[in-house]
């Protein structure tokens, strides 16, 4: 069954029932199906069809989750992007992926000429489309893209990561029968739609014949706001990044009440989630406490659920085992298979992993994460960290290379060099840049400048100029002697 199938099957079964609550709409499974025929027939008469990307550029909202189940009635390819990214940002994915037209919300539809689009069409989505007499159901096959989520690229392009419907129901399919989700379960719905997380809220509610929760992006670190929504829309299924959660612990007032009846499954993924925050969650609620790992390229391809042996460890809960039938290993340095105790790389193979990049070369082979493990003693992994520049923020996945090549670029600057330091929630984006010769750009300059081209979570959090980078004996940026300057400016700035 393809994605969009499964609103169509909950629509017959319990067409009454809520599928998406968003700051928008309520709507019910047959409204959410009605709306989905009436915008694929829209774009249908502009000649988006199988294969045709449709770049879906929208705050989150119940017509967008609409947007994009018209697409793949179609047996097109959504590619969905943040209404918060800014347009240069827009314009540089739409000319890596060729859509066949684009929706957005009214309040982006402005913000982009077309000439700087290049899309044939573009609909705007909130007008009074009319369903058609004859639902759209292209029967898309496991192989099929289903949609292509951007992340960041090392060399300041970003990454179209394809996903099929096979690999998309590998992963909810295998999480819905983990989570034993019911009609009656509520999901919330915390991450933006092109971040993966998103997925399971989504196709997961549907698959259950739930109803989905969707948390509006300006709010998504209102940690009051969060605590609110969980309580007061009965939340039975949280998923979010470890530092939701810790900013709702500690600046939301999360653990003064009790905890919700309904609140049967906390979920987190994205970053490690320190320990002491978990076992607090943990004496808060009798839920169960998962956390889940897996970069965009294979959605979630292990879990662990956290025990009282995990609450007595001093790390953060460990990345645990294989799930959604994937087949995951770490090979040490020299290429052999690690095995208890010794550290590698994770490699995973099997049904969510992706068949490649768009306008790349397909995967060949297992997919090599560039993620640190270390085996432990019944073979699940914990994690270490990151081998490249590539690192986690805020549970975003932030390309250092592109935050530095978008810098780059910036007319008075002639050298920079990006850095990540801090634990947890006081983890920030350091930039250090050299400027051209008689030149001096100021700090808004260059905020203002990353936040025309770049998403705002990829803003540097601190500049800082220089005279010169400082180098390794071979020549190399000395990043560990940056990330101390930047941890040792921090601590002073606390003092």
């Amino acid at each position: 069954m393809s994605l969009h199938q499964l609103v169509q099957e909950a629509a017959a079964r319990h067409p009454e029932r809520v599928a998406v609550s968003g700051p928008d709409a309520t709507v019910t499974y047959r409204e959410l199906s009605r709306r989905a025929d009436a915008l694929a027939a829209r774009l249908a008469a502009q000649h988006v069809g199988v294969g045709d990307r449709v770049v879906v550029w929208a705050s989150k909202s119940a017509e967008c989750v609409a947007a994009m189940q018209a697409v793949l009635r179609l047996g097109a390819v959504y590619v969905p992007v943040d209404g918060s990214t800014p347009p240069a940002r827009v314009a540089a994915l739409l000319r890596d992926c060729f859509p066949a037209a684009m929706c957005s919300d009214p309040e982006n539809a402005p913000r982009l000429a077309p000439a700087e689009h290049g899309c044939p069409h573009h609909l705007v989505l909130g007008g009074d489309f009319v369903a058609p007499a004859d639902p759209f159901d292209h029967p898309s096959a496991a192989e099929d893209l289903a949609y292509i989520l951007y992340t960041s690229g090392s060399t300041g392009r970003p990454k179209g990561v394809r996903i099929t419907h096979g690999n998309a129901r590998a992963f909810v399919d295998w999480w819905v029968t983990e989570l034993d989700a019911q009609p009656e379960d509520r999901f919330a719905n915390h991450a933006p739609f092109g971040f993966d997380l998103s997925v399971l809220d989504l196709y997961g509610a549907f698959a259950a014949g739930a109803s989905v929760h969707l948390v509006p992006t300006e709010l998504s670190y209102a940690p009051e706001h969060l605590t609110r929504f969980l309580h007061e829309r009965g939340i039975s299924i949280w998923y979010s990044v470890p530092s939701a959660l810790s900013l709702m612990i500690r600046e939301g007032g999360l653990l003064d009440d009790d905890a919700p009846p309904a609140l049967r499954a906390v979920l987190f993924a994205g970053e490690p989630f320190p320990i002491p925050m978990v076992r607090e969650l943990a004496a808060w609620t009798g839920a169960r406490l998962l956390n889940l790992y897996g970069p965009t390229e294979t959605n979630v391809c292990t879990f662990h659920e956290v025990t009282t042996a995990t609450l007595a460890q001093d790390r953060p809960p460990p990345i645990g085992k294989a799930s959604s039938g994937n087949t995951v290993w770490a090979v040490t340095e020299n290429g052999r298979v690690a095995g208890p105790g010794e550290e590698g790389e994770l490699l995973v193979a099997g049904p969510t992993v992706m068949p490649g990049y768009w306008g790349r070369p397909p995967l060949s082979g297992p997919h090599r994460t560039g993620d640190i493990v270390r085996v432990l003693p019944d073979g699940s992994f914990d994690y270490l960290g990151r081998q490249d520049g590539l690192v986690k923020l805020r549970g975003h996945r932030v390309e250092l290379g592109e935050v530095e090549a978008t810098i780059a670029d910036h007319p008075e600057v002639s050298e920079v060099a990006a850095v990540v330091a801090g634990e947890g929630l006081s983890r920030h984006l350091d930039v250090f840049v050299v400027a051209r010769s008689g030149a001096a750009p100021g700090v808004l300059s260059l905020k203002r400048h990353v936040a025309e081209r770049l998403p705002r979570y990829m803003i540097p959090d601190v500049v800082h100029h220089v005279t010169a980078l400082p180098r390794t004996v071979n020549g190399k940026i000395d990043r560990a002697a940056l990330a101390a300057r930047a941890d040792t400016t921090a601590k002073e700035r606390l003092r």
